[in-house]
């Protein structure tokens, strides 16, 4: 293992140990993040996430970084999307449920929150598969498309507050590997599972495991953007 995988490990290490290790740290994360559930958002998925991506360029390109790459532009433009996702778990995990009952289900609602038990099985399964089917390939090719957007800047911070030339991106994109890999592969092969398993978590412990995610996405979604 070389210096900078070393120094990647380490960095994990240091920003999930003290969630094990010490109650008055933990206890601390989840009462910021019930308060402050966007700003938490924001620095959960803009750290772990573009981590995810260092590490998805480690693993295609034997780097952690390069010229041009855009760590801290990839990290800003990850914090906000981190807000997205949050808002689409709140809302989905609160609507698919309501819909159910609408449909027929009595107290999905209820079960969601409740202990564990087949039921909130098939609910976080649907919340997860709704979730997955209508946000994820949008969420998706945006972020496709700021990835490109930071490439074309260089890397440079400008990508941030330069107009994306949608137009020119979207007709350019690599619809091959966008649908036969992001979407057909990444969305029913792991995030329907995936969710499926955040959603049947309590709340406290659903933030932890949303974070670890987000490095996963990042890996994902990097090497699918480096597919030819």
């Amino acid at each position: 293992m070389k210096k900078q995988d070393f120094l990647f490990v380490f960095i994990l290490i240091v920003i999930f140990l003290p969630f094990f290790v010490s109650d008055a740290v933990y206890g601390w994360y989840k009462s910021f993040n019930a308060a402050h559930g966007m700003v938490m958002s924001f620095l959960k998925f803009g750290v772990l996430a573009t981590l995810g991506e260092m590490l998805g360029l480690r693993i295609s390109a034997g780097v952690y970084n390069r010229k041009g790459f855009g760590v801290l532009s990839r990290a800003v433009v990850w914090g906000i999307l981190g807000m997205g996702i949050n808002m689409a778990m709140i809302v989905f995990s609160k609507g698919v449920p309501q819909f159910m009952e609408y449909m027929g289900m009595a107290d999905a609602s209820a079960i969601i929150n409740g202990d564990c038990c087949l039921d909130k099985l098939w609910i976080a399964l649907a919340v997860s598969v709704t979730m997955n089917t209508i946000f994820a390939p949008v969420f998706m090719t945006f972020h496709k498309i700021t990835d490109t957007h930071i490439l074309d800047c260089d890397g440079s911070l400008r990508s941030l507050i330069t107009p994306i030339p949608m137009a020119r991106i979207i007709t350019h994109l690599n619809w091959d590997t966008q649908w036969n890999f992001v979407f057909k592969k990444t969305i029913p092969f792991f995030w329907y599972p995936a969710h499926t398993i955040t959603f049947l978590l309590p709340d406290e412990v659903r933030v932890l495991f949303a974070a670890i995610l987000g490095v996963v996405l990042g890996v994902l979604l990097a090497i699918a953007a480096r597919m030819k």
